[in-house]
């Protein structure tokens, strides 16, 4: 997981048992192991929270960890139901942590304080059901996007959890799915979804129409290697986990106006 507040960066790093934040300008890095004392096993995916405040998952501990802006722990989201929990998405304006929980075939609703909401989904192929969701974006219009993995699409949801569409299919071409991992939107609504398997980055409008891709597998600037996470920051910034090559590559998106 990735994610940027201002010019500092924040990485979810299983690898390493770790959050760290990373602020460049400041020639600054932080590795935070721990939070209220509880080792991290697995922490996979993280979202940036009111107050300065950072989201944190666990997927083997199965909690979500509430950071303040010092890293200190505030709360912790450890409901019975949770079962592993894989991607996170926060809705300021409405104040709705999503969890995304690939072993529950759900995606869980809290409050910012980690109070339960309610839930989307079970396990299945149909509309507002799901096989493995990995992955969880919020647009500006609190519309949630899910990485449905193992049924090889995506499917969108109103603010209130109500199903609103869904696109993709499994396959080998531009457009298709192999192995969808970390999704976000830009500031026109495009749509970013990261596929390991293509080590590329594919964009779509708001109806799911294809429109272009980037990336490649390699070492060198614009190519990845498996990469997972996505984040989209304010001014169009767009942060991609790549993950076997173990570092951040930040890319800028150039707005062309029109509606899609």
């Amino acid at each position: 997981g990735v994610a940027a507040r201002g010019s500092v960066i924040y990485v979810a790093d299983p690898g390493a048992q770790a959050l760290w934040v990373l602020d460049p300008g400041a020639s600054r890095v932080r590795r935070i192991r721990e939070a209220g004392g509880q080792h991290l096993i697995s922490p996979v995916a993280l979202a940036l929270g009111a107050d300065g405040r950072t989201y944190l998952a666990d997927s083997f501990l199965a909690r979500v960890f509430v950071l303040d802006a010092d890293g200190r722990l505030q709360a912790t989201v450890a409901d019975a139901n949770l079962l592993r929990p894989a991607g996170l998405a926060y809705d300021g304006a409405r104040d709705r942590l999503y969890v995304a929980d690939s072993a529950a075939h759900r995606v869980w609703i809290y409050t910012g304080d980690g109070r339960p909401v309610g839930a989307i989904g079970r396990r299945g192929t149909g509309n507002g059901e799901f096989n493995f969701p990995t992955h969880v974006a919020v647009d500006r219009e609190g519309t949630l996007s899910v990485t449905d993995s193992l049924n090889f699409r995506l499917q969108l949801f109103d603010p209130d959890g109500s199903f609103r569409g869904q696109f993709g299919r499994h396959g080998a071409s531009s457009g298709d799915f192999a192995m969808p991992k970390g999704v976000a939107v830009d500031s026109e609504g495009h749509i970013y979804l990261v596929d390991a398997l293509f080590d590329a980055v594919q964009i779509f409008d708001r109806r799911g129409r294809f429109l272009l891709a980037f990336g490649e597998r390699g070492l060198g600037p614009g190519q990845f290697w498996l990469p997972g996470g996505v984040f989209i920051d304010d001014r169009d910034r767009i942060y991609v986990a790549d993950a076997y090559n173990q570092r951040i590559q930040i890319f800028e998106f150039l707005a062309g106006g029109g509606d899609d």
